[in-house]
C-alpha cells in the first residue's frame, strides 16, 4: 500500500481555542495545538511505525472490514470489547507518549490508552456512533488529535431534533476535547468524500477502567 507522506502540503492554523456552547456536552477545539514542525514529524512517523490493521466490524448481524485502518495502544490492563472484537493494547511508543503528555498537561486530564485511525483516502470513514462503551465509565473525557488531511467531523444530538447538527473541520495538529455527558447525548461521524484527498491520522485518547484502576 502506497501512502502519501509529503507533509509540505499540510498547513496548521494559528493556535486558537473554540469553546462550543452545546446542551448536554462540553466540547472544546484547540486549533494549531501542535505547530507545523511537530505535526509534520508526528504524521510521518506514525504512518510508518504504527501497527496498522483492518479489523472486522459487525453491524446488524453482518461482518465487514472496517473502512479505515486502526491500532490500539495503552497500558497493559486497557483491553476492551468493541463490535464483537476484543482489543489488546500495543505498548506505548515514544511518539504516542510525547503526544499524550502534551495533551494531559494542557487539559489536566489523565489517559491510559489511545485508538489510532488511519483514513487512507476519501473512501475511508467512520459512521454515526458514540464512544460510550462501559469500559470508559460515566461521562468519559476523550481527546481527539488529528494529523494530515483536514476532514469534517459531524456531530448531532441523539434525542433533540431542535438542536442543529454541527460540522467541525479537524485540521493538521488540532485537538478536540469531548467531555461531560456528551457521549451519552451526542453521536459523531467522519463521512466519506468523493474528493481526491490525502491520508489523515486521528488519535483518540481515553481512560479505560478495569478492576485494577477502579
Amino acid at each position: 500500500m502506497s501512502l502519501f507522506d509529503d507533509t509540505s502540503l499540510f498547513t496548521t492554523p494559528k493556535p486558537r481555542t473554540v469553546q462550543y456552547d452545546l446542551p448536554d456536552a462540553a466540547l472544546t477545539l484547540y486549533e494549531g495545538f501542535f505547530l507545523k514542525n511537530d505535526a509534520d514529524r508526528l504524521y510521518t512517523s506514525l504512518l510508518q511505525i504504527t501497527e496498522w490493521r483492518q479489523e472486522p466490524i459487525t453491524l446488524y448481524g453482518k461482518t465487514y472490514p472496517t473502512p479505515r485502518l486502526t491500532a490500539w495502544y495503552g497500558d497493559p490492563a486497557t483491553s476492551y470489547t468493541f463490535s464483537g472484537s476484543k482489543w489488546q493494547p500495543h505498548p506505548w511508543n515514544a511518539d504516542l507518549l510525547f503526544i499524550k503528555e502534551r495533551v494531559e498537561k494542557a487539559t489536566d486530564t489523565s489517559f491510559n490508552s489511545v485508538l489510532l485511525n488511519l483514513y487512507r483516502n476519501g473512501n475511508d470513514s467512520v459512521s454515526w456512533h458514540s464512544d460510550d462503551e462501559k469500559e470508559f465509565g460515566r461521562n468519559p473525557t476523550i481527546a481527539s488529535v488529528s494529523f494530515g488531511e483536514t476532514r469534517p467531523f459531524h456531530i448531532r444530538h441523539k434525542f433533540r431534533k431542535d438542536v442543529e447538527k454541527i460540522q467541525i473541520p479537524l485540521t493538521h495538529g488540532s485537538l478536540l476535547m469531548m467531555a461531560g455527558p456528551m457521549q451519552h447525548f451526542w453521536e459523531h461521524q467522519v463521512p466519506k468524500t468523493a474528493k481526491p484527498i490525502h491520508p489523515r491520522i486521528n488519535l483518540t485518547f481515553r481512560f479505560v477502567y478495569s478492576p485494577t484502576n477502579t
